[in-house]
């Protein structure tokens, strides 16, 4: 038996898009552990996407921002695995077709329709699928690692990640009146995904990071993935409504000689 014991166990995972996605790490990590993977994404055409990734995993679609269609993903996913040990929420939106614009003109629609989706579907999906979770099941949802810093190519994502943040909290609360249920955030330092590459100003914070990591090389999404595998794991059992910031030491490493140096002219 492999230490997370997680074979035969059958996790829902969210936001598979393409191989840098981080749901497509921890789908393909829970493969290798012997678990079963039940994938949910956004729609048809992502479904035939993931498909290919995953020929033999059960793909559903599912647009969050509609609730009749998150009901319709738990009766249909609950039909073909009615006890599920895990989720995992790995999905966010947000609309850039105004380019990079300050904070203060962020659009009212804009900024709802990301708390919508990247923010709010985890308690939406949590309550439609609660009735389906093992007494003991984990739901690992992924962040960022700093919320509190204002990065202006980030936009107005920081704010309602600190939102994501914190509802893991108030979830892990309210699921405690009934079960054993774990919510727990895996924040991440920057990363190379499709997702990101459709940030404004994104590259140029990347290849910051890379050089603010104290190894000198930047995060991996595995490395990302592996956190996640191991919170929804019963290994992780005593961690609960917690975030865990992987970021490769990037947090405490803001003032390092290299990167100082450029700005001061220090020799």
């Amino acid at each position: 038996m492999s230490f997370l014991d997680l074979e035969g166990k059958s996790i829902l995972v969210t936001g598979v898009a393409n191989k840098k996605s981080v749901a497509y790490h921890i789908a393909r990590g829970l493969l290798e552990e012997g678990a079963v993977p039940v994938l949910a994404v956004r729609d048809e055409a992502a479904v035939a996407a993931a498909k290919k990734l995953f020929p033999p995993l059960d793909v559903f679609a599912c647009d969050v921002e509609k609730e009749e269609e998150i009901r319709t993903l738990a009766a249909q996913a609950g039909r073909k695995h009615p006890l599920l040990h895990g989720m995992v929420h790995s999905i966010a939106f947000a609309n850039y077709r105004d380019g990079l614009k300050p904070f203060h003109e962020t659009r009212r629609d804009d900024f709802l329709q990301a708390v919508n989706i990247s923010m709010f579907s985890l308690a939406a999906l949590a309550n439609a699928f609660k009735d389906l979770f093992a007494r003991e099941a984990s739901v690992v949802a992924i962040s960022i690692s700093h919320t509190a810093m204002a990065a202006e190519s980030y936009g107005y994502m920081a704010p309602i990640k600190a939102a994501l943040d914190s509802s893991i909290a108030f979830l892990a609360k309210s699921f405690s009146r009934f079960s054993e249920i774990r919510f727990n955030a895996v924040n991440a330092g920057l990363l190379k995904t499709s997702a990101s590459a459709g940030i404004p100003g994104y590259l140029e914070n990347y290849l910051f990071a890379e050089k603010a990591t104290l190894r000198k090389r930047p995060l991996e999404t595995r490395e990302v993935a592996d956190l996640a595998l191991f919170l929804l794991s019963p290994r992780s059992g005593g961690i609960n409504a917690q975030r865990h910031v992987v970021d490769a030491g990037m947090s405490v490493n803001f003032f390092d000689r290299e990167i100082v140096a450029p700005v001061v002219k220090i020799r």
